[in-house]
């Protein structure tokens, strides 16, 4: 099996919301399936980014604190077919 593709985005240096508009027109054109990796030195991107990726449908699968105060989100955005499945609600966990 193949790793999904990914997109590098660097946002360091400019402050909110460019990081997240930076994500968000990289997510516009990226395919279903595709992680996005954004890096930002904006301390309020921690609360803008999972917020923002929360109500549009995408997952924060990682968020890593390098140390230097920059930040790195690793993001996914949904295939199709997963983004049907959380309309028909069987996107639950089994158990």
């Amino acid at each position: 099996m193949t790793a999904p593709p990914e997109i590098l985005i660097d946002a360091r240096g400019h402050r909110c919301p460019v990081p997240t508009l930076k994500l968000a027109r990289a997510m516009g054109t990226a395919a279903g399936g595709t992680l996005l990796r954004l890096l930002t030195d904006d301390p309020m991107a921690r609360i803008d980014v999972p917020h923002f990726c929360a109500r549009a449908g995408f997952t924060v699968l990682a968020i890593k604190d390098d140390g230097d105060r920059s930040v790195t989100f690793l993001v996914e955005k949904p295939s199709a077919e997963k983004v049907a499945a959380r309309r028909l609600g069987n996107d639950a966990p089994p158990g």
